[in-house]
């Protein structure tokens, strides 16, 4: 399958490029990026080209991958899709929820396959958990920690501006609802409050009536950083694994799913319907901020 990458940042370059170029059953075709030199950088370092436009890169490949910030992300994925390609997307995948359904619809009115890389989900340790804790059932809550340190020195990702404007709940804020929407369901209601630096602490009641907890930060103090996951109710406490991995090959593995689901397989778990709950939730939760109060979900 030919992919076309959007995107010249640290993560690109990373994870989303070093996969591309080595699955065996992917083309890099091109590359676009909001830098024409750095799109040419990246686009000599696996030995294609670089495309000085959205939609000549769109019509020459069969599938996109990108890797921008969100609010850039959605109107080229929308356009993408609207065109008959299959979307590998990084998460949030939008930060408004019209921008995400209007992704959403475009990707069922054209029928194409659809994955939001949600880093964790594609770890296999992760997803066994996941799975197992759905078929359990009976959890009455749970508890999520997602809190980094990325504003240093030595973090590529710290000169991000839209991680610096929109903090931890839109960056780690979605790996922490990856892990609980799919054990304990939908968001009815979300309370949010904002703590010093960019620290936010969540509580959702979800459609099951269980209760999750979720604290996430992108500025916390270094030796404050941590992530943690863990579900109660009638099988007791049960612990998320603590895996080490390497975010391009979980990529690989997610472009697996995409290309399975294009084949004519199953959709992928984390699709852009998933990604468009994720952002529902995310936007309640800024309105709960900034409003102080409960919002509920509808």
């Amino acid at each position: 399958m030919r992919f076309g990458l959007f995107g010249t940042g640290p993560w690109a370059h990373m994870v989303h490029a070093a996969a591309l170029a080595q699955h065996p059953g992917v083309e890099l075709a091109g590359v676009w990026g909001r830098n024409p030199e750095k799109a040419a950088d990246l686009a000599a370092k696996h030995g294609t080209r670089a495309y000085p436009d959205v939609d000549q890169l769109i019509a020459d490949v069969d599938a996109v991958a990108i890797a921008l910030p969100p609010d850039v992300q959605a109107p080229i994925a929308i356009r993408a899709a609207r065109a008959g390609r299959h979307l590998m997307l990084d998460k949030p995948v939008a930060l408004r929820t019209e921008e995400a359904a209007e992704l959403a619809s475009a990707v069922a009115d054209r029928g194409v396959a659809s994955v939001v890389f949600f880093t964790r989900r594609f770890v296999p340790e992760t997803e066994k958990f996941i799975n197992d804790a759905v078929a359990a059932g009976g959890w009455t809550e749970a508890r999520v920690d997602h809190l980094g340190s990325i504003f240093t020195p030595d973090n590529p990702f710290g000169a991000s501006p839209w991680r610096r404007e929109r903090g931890g709940l839109w960056d780690v804020g979605p790996h922490a609802l990856a892990l609980v929407l799919p054990v304990l369901g939908p968001v009815t209601e979300v309370t949010g409050l904002a703590g010093p630096r960019d620290l936010t602490s969540l509580v959702l009641r979800h459609e099951s009536g269980a209760i999750s907890r979720l604290t996430v930060s992108v500025d916390a103090p270094a030796a404050a950083a941590r992530e943690a996951a863990e579900f109660a109710g009638e099988s007791g406490v049960w612990i998320a694994p603590a895996v080490r991995f390497a975010p391009a090959e979980l990529f690989e593995k997610a472009l697996d799913q995409l290309l399975a689901a294009a084949a004519g397989g199953p959709a992928p778990a984390c699709d852009v319907r998933f990604g468009q709950q994720v952002t529902a939730v995310l936007v309640a939760a800024a309105e709960s901020i900034a409003q102080h109060r409960a919002v509920r979900l509808t």
